[in-house]
């Protein structure tokens, strides 16, 4: 009988292999700790320029690259799973530092495989492949695979290319010396997920595995989040100057979208705009309606730049505001800021969540029909990232709070008029010291938009 193969050690990560710098050290093979991903905390959080420059270092790609591929290894050798089988496109670029375009974030026909032994695998379109071959040299070149599956059914089944894939993927598990062991897949289309255990794979859930590994952003990912911030405060001084009566919410729209791509977005995913008489209830969406005096009016900003994201509301009136207005942003803005005082390292999100209001304080029966109106939740290349604190899931599954953590705080507030409301969010970076700001167009006070 053929003796077992024995499976080979698990890569080891080392800290030369996060930060270049440390390459030169003395011990140039001490192992990374990934509760220490080398912030530089003294400093102010930078927010430089979009170009690369020569006379000052800005973001280190190659040092981004390492550092998310480290930190899945180590989430990876933590989790009992041999391998990770992705199609979130978050999760492929977090792996891999590859991405198509936002073409790609709803097809689920990419797809990236990393074990605990090898490298990055990444099937694509065949010229993406091609391409990736050529510009991504941090891949070994026959690691970048031509792929195809169904396009969310568009292609059927009876093809059979779920099955060729499935069979890719064994073989390579087979050589990597983990088919014996669970596969943690994130999302998938269901005859994938039955090919692969056809051939008696055994899988698990996987994006809990990606979203511990994603949940601690290095210097370069807070820098990069940073720079997208700055980009939504430019924004919202053209909003500020355009916002008057007889414009319409979706020219809004059209005009921040058109700013931010300017600026250098790769991909505006929703501005919302709503005013007047939509704002109570928060119908998360624009229109066409023509803003009016007296308004209340607040958007949002969700966009990326180098996959980064924003979530980022502000709130104004039009020409002037009403009593009830400013109560209503009074009581959001003590929300948010009771939220982010609370907001510090060692501190548990059952702790955080006492800051916001329970559903009923503002006109909702439960606190599922009140979810997504006052709550954190983590930001990176995923709108909705770990840890996610509302009271709706948070006195249940309590969760501490580190250092290198970036929130997305919001607060909403209807007024008592019935259908004005207060929404704000702020982007906050967490530092040993706490809760540091990076949404920085004027929130404090209620903002009036061309008085008159």
């Amino acid at each position: 009988m053929k003796p077992k193969a024995k499976r080979p050690e698990p890569k080891k990560v080392r800290a030369a292999d996060i930060d270049p710098k440390k390459r030169t050290s003395e011990a140039p093979d001490v192992l990374y700790d990934p509760a220490d991903p080398g912030h530089r905390w003294e400093r102010p959080l930078q927010a430089p320029g979009r170009m690369q420059v020569d006379f000052e270092e800005r973001v280190d790609f190659r040092r981004l690259h390492e550092y998310r591929l480290a930190r899945t290894r180590n989430a990876l050798a933590k989790s009992g799973l041999g391998a990770l089988l992705v199609f979130d496109q978050y999760n492929i670029r977090y792996i891999s530092s590859t991405v198509i375009g936002e073409w790609a974030r709803d097809k689920l026909t990419r797809w990236c495989l990393l074990t605990g032994n090898g490298e990055p695998w990444v099937w694509d379109f065949g010229s993406a492949a091609r391409h990736h071959r050529i510009y991504a040299p941090w891949l070994p070149k026959n690691h970048c695979l031509a792929g195809l599956a169904g396009l969310r059914g568009a292609v059927s089944p009876k093809v059979g290319l779920f099955e060729n894939a499935a069979k890719e993927i064994r073989d390579i598990l087979e050589q990597e010396g983990v088919a014996d062991m669970p596969l943690g897949i994130d999302v998938v289309e269901p005859p994938f997920l039955f090919a692969l255990q056809k051939l008696g794979i055994e899988v698990r859930d996987g994006q809990q595995v990606m979203l511990d590994a994603r949940e601690i952003k290095s210097h370069d990912e807070i820098t990069l989040l940073n720079i997208a911030a700055s980009m939504g405060d430019g924004v919202y001084q053209d909003i500020y100057e355009r916002l008057k009566p007889g414009v319409r919410e979706s020219e809004i729209v059209a005009m921040a979208t058109k700013r931010l791509y300017e600026m250098g977005s790769d991909c505006v995913e929703a501005i919302n705009a709503i005013a007047g008489e939509r704002c109570s209830p928060h119908p998360h969406n624009f229109t066409d309606r023509l803003i009016r005096p007296g308004d209340q009016a607040y958007f949002d900003i969700i966009q990326t730049y180098m996959g980064y994201k924003t979530c980022y509301y502000r709130t104004f009136t039009v020409g002037s505001a009403t009593p009830a207005q400013h109560d209503a942003y009074r009581k959001a803005r003590e929300w948010m800021d009771s939220a982010i005082d609370a907001l510090k390292p060692g501190v548990s999100t059952d702790r955080v969540v006492q800051a916001f209001p329970k559903a009923q304080e503002i006109g909702f029966e439960s606190e599922m029909a009140a979810f997504g109106l006052n709550f954190c939740h983590g930001l990176g290349l995923g709108l909705h990232e770990r840890p996610l604190i509302s009271r709706l899931n948070s006195f249940k599954d309590s969760y501490e709070l580190k250092a290198g953590m970036v929130f997305a705080v919001e607060t909403f507030c209807p007024a008592a008029d019935g259908i004005s409301a207060a929404r704000i969010e702020e982007e906050v970076v967490l530092t040993p010291d706490g809760a540091k700001i990076i949404t920085l167009f004027p929130a404090k006070e209620l903002p009036i938009a061309n008085k008159y």
